[in-house]
């Protein structure tokens, strides 16, 4: 086949291209040709259709995106922003931290080993370009119901992929969730979060400037696996009725990346590059535009020179391929030799493809003959904006209390019967099946790690001074009301913070949603970030980076609306860092904050198949509050959990069994209280000595404070109820292996 250069799309107008077929609208494509003043070269359709698809450029998403910036609070922590790679914070002391979390949903879905792996080295890599070396790594994850063949099937090799990627790069995983609802069945949706730490003047821009400087491919050699990949999967609805276009899953090399990220560390360390940016989604594509764009001038390119695994890929192919573990890097000439033999030194092919221009387009040979020839801007920043329809969903019209079908256990057997059928339920039962697959403690800096409220690393060996990240999400609150449910995800992000005694400085989120083109979903989603928007305003803390994920539903039935919100904390010492286990006999029991009688999305309600009708509001000034008792109360806490998903029930519970040593509680209202999951709520353990201070600093704070019981024995006691340790041990950690195993 005759190569498609930019003279033969001149001479050739007229001529048919499959641009349906490639993800572009009838509109897209004319005004693809309205930018070009001719129909696109092949090449050039294969760039705009990747980089213009959902996933890559946000078309959907961008019209309330903006809100972010029109209500960013002043930070003086914030470093760089929403529009590179990843944000980076100022933590003190010198250090910078950036963390970004991202979704491979789709890829997870048709190969759920190569898709979660993969999704964990992109996300790896976008915090390695800010010049960051990655310390750790969180996956927050959704399934399909627990016994459903299609979860057996994802969810084993969803877990093996980010345990053999992870481990193989040696990034200790702390934290993340596993939730199970019949909506992600056939869209489960594999969300990856990573933090790097850097010194302030290692901070690298994905920028190409500098006419003359060179522009190098560096990494593992392009092949034919993920050609579209992540750009294309993630921009169609599964239709289980016709074939998908379901291009090949990247395949990634955990060792290939882990050489990677050395070699970028050197490359850093000794101020080689101007700018740098990874090949993710949409591939060269993604660089080269998003380097020219965010440059100073233009670029040539001569794609025969990329180095490839299989060498008849076409041009499009190689330009659209989303191959795993590259770099591309801008490079002044004089610094170059030096480049080249740290990339030898550590055996990673690196070949210059390119250089900087001073003029104004992105220019692309392929032996000699141009076969692209595009402003930049147009490619990776200047796409489509939808403002799509919004429409309130029906379904909020038929949304009913909970029903007296919910039972309110009172009697001793009743409340130990339902602890024991709560805590080994699939969303609360113990994860230890999944959580053993990851290494936890490589590099020997976590400070705590799952199943805590948060994960800790030590940043400074000397100082101690260490981060602590959450991610959150309550999906059935966000189904009930979404501006609610983003405020009270990201409000217990925060909380989870507080409570390992980390002081909440910036955030991330991962938007899943169903697909764009309902109006329902397009309101489910406007609404999530008006009110993500509103409460970061209210908190002071900057939305630093994050992801939307569209089309997450097969047919039509929609995911849950899912908001997965990330928070990062500084914490000055990490040894005095508070763990949510109950840990010596002896301490007094409070519990702090007030309840309701909402069951309405609670985890309770949901095992016996009901949802409610109304999500709880939040009370951002008892939650402010919370939080600087909590900061400022650190010193005086043996431990302290956060109450969320299971209510009182499942937190007492946990805070038990974490190092087998009892409690013994008295609770009013049992059948309410202790499985309604109103949020502002935490229970701390202290020693007596240090009670009354406590409730002296509570009451200082304005938090409402309440005696909850003791801790000792071998049992978890809840009024007259008396339920064993090793009998609540079994129903816990018995569920995953009994499933899974």
């Amino acid at each position: 086949m005759a190569l498609d250069t930019v003279s033969i799309a001149q001479e050739t107008p007229d001529t048919a291209q499959p641009y349906k077929e490639l993800g572009l609208k009838d509109d897209e494509y004319l005004r693809i040709k309205s930018i070009l003043g001719r129909r696109p070269t092949s090449s050039e359709l294969a760039m705009y259709s990747v980089m213009w698809s959902e996933h890559c450029s946000y078309k959907s998403s961008k019209v309330h995106l903006k809100q972010f910036g029109e209500k960013a609070p002043h930070s003086d922590a914030l470093l760089v922003g929403i529009g590179e790679n990843a944000g980076v914070v100022d933590v003190g002391q010198g250090y910078a931290v950036t963390f970004k979390i991202e979704s491979h949903n789709h890829p997870s879905f048709i190969e759920p080993y190569q898709g979660a792996a993969t999704g964990v080295g992109g996300i790896v890599r976008d915090i390695l370009t800010m010049g960051a070396r990655p310390i750790a790594v969180m996956d927050p994850l959704r399934f399909g119901l627990a016994d459903a063949p299609d979860t057996h099937r994802v969810l084993p090799g969803v877990i093996a992929g980010i345990g053999g990627y992870g481990n193989c790069l040696g990034l200790p995983n702390i934290g993340g969730e596993i939730v199970f609802d019949e909506t992600y069945a056939g869209n489960p949706l594999v969300n990856a979060l990573c933090v790097g730490v850097m010194r302030h003047e290692d901070i690298k821009l994905a920028k190409a400037h500098g006419t003359g400087n060179l522009v190098v491919l560096f990494g593992a050699k392009t092949g034919g696996d993920g050609i579209g990949g992540v750009s294309v999967l993630a921009s169609e609805t599964f239709n289980a009725a016709k074939p998908t276009k379901r291009p090949s899953v990247q395949v990634g090399d955990p060792f290939a990346e882990k050489v990677l990220i050395e070699c970028c560390l050197e490359i850093f360390h000794e101020d080689l590059v101007v700018g740098i940016q990874d090949l993710g989604g949409a591939g060269l594509s993604c660089a080269t535009s998003e380097l020219a764009s965010a440059g100073s001038g233009g670029m040539n390119i001569q794609l025969e020179k990329v180095p490839l695994r299989d060498p008849s890929l076409s041009p499009e192919e190689i330009l659209m391929s989303e191959s795993q573990e590259r770099m591309c890097a801008i490079v002044e000439p004089e610094k170059i030799k030096r480049f080249m033999a740290i990339c030898k030194k550590w055996d990673v092919t690196a070949t210059v493809i390119g250089e900087v221009t001073d003029g104004l387009q992105l220019n692309i040979t392929f032996n000699g003959q141009l076969i692209v020839d595009v402003p930049p801007r147009t490619v990776a920043h200047e796409g489509p904006v939808y403002n799509r329809p919004i429409a309130e969903p029906e379904y909020r019209k038929s949304l009913q209390p909970i029903s007296s079908a919910v039972p309110r256990p009172t009697s001793p057997e009743e409340i130990k019967s339902a602890i024991l059928k709560l805590m080994s339920s699939p969303n609360l039962a113990d994860k230890s099946w999944v959580t053993s697959q990851y290494d936890k403690y490589v590099q020997g800096n976590t400070v705590l790690a799952q199943p805590e409220d948060a994960g800790v690393i030590r940043l400074d060996e000397v100082t101690n001074l260490g981060v602590a990240i959450s991610t959150d999400a309550n999906a059935r609150w966000s189904y009930l009301d979404p501006y609610e449910g983003a405020k009270l995800a990201l409000a217990e992000s925060c909380r989870n913070i507080a409570v390992a005694g980390a002081k909440p400085l910036a955030v991330t989120n991962c938007l899943n949603f169903g697909s764009p083109e309902d109006p329902g979903v397009m309101w489910q989603f406007a609404e999530t970030v008006r009110g993500l928007a509103d409460i970061c305003l209210e908190l002071g803390l900057p939305v630093t980076g994050g992801n939307v994920s569209f089309y997450n539903q097969t047919g039509s039935v929609a995911i849950l609306p899912t908001p997965v919100i990330g928070v990062l904390g500084v914490i000055q010492d990490v040894r005095e860092r508070t763990p949510m286990g109950i840990s010596r006999e002896g301490l007094e029991l409070f519990i702090l904050g007030k309840f309701d009688d909402n069951l309405s999305g609670s985890e309770w309600a949901h095992l016996f198949g009901e949802i409610g009708d109304s999500s709880p509001v939040l009370d951002l000034a008892q939650e402010k509050s919370l939080i600087n008792f909590l900061l400022a109360g650190q010193s005086l806490f043996d431990a302290a959990h956060d109450l969320s998903n299971g209510g009182l029930a499942a937190a007492i519970s946990e805070m038990v069994l974490r190092h087998g040593i009892g409690a013994k509680i008295t609770v009013e209202s049992a059948g309410i209280q202790l499985f309604v999951e109103t949020p502002g709520r935490v229970i701390v353990a202290v020693n007596t000595a240090n009670a009354e201070a406590v409730v002296e600093l509570a009451q200082t704070h304005g938090v409402e404070i309440s005696s909850l019981g003791s801790t000792g024995g071998d049992a978890l006691c809840i009024n007259d109820s008396v339920i064993p340790i090793l009998e609540l041990r079994a129903a816990f950690e018995e569920t995953f292996p009994k499933l899974f195993g």
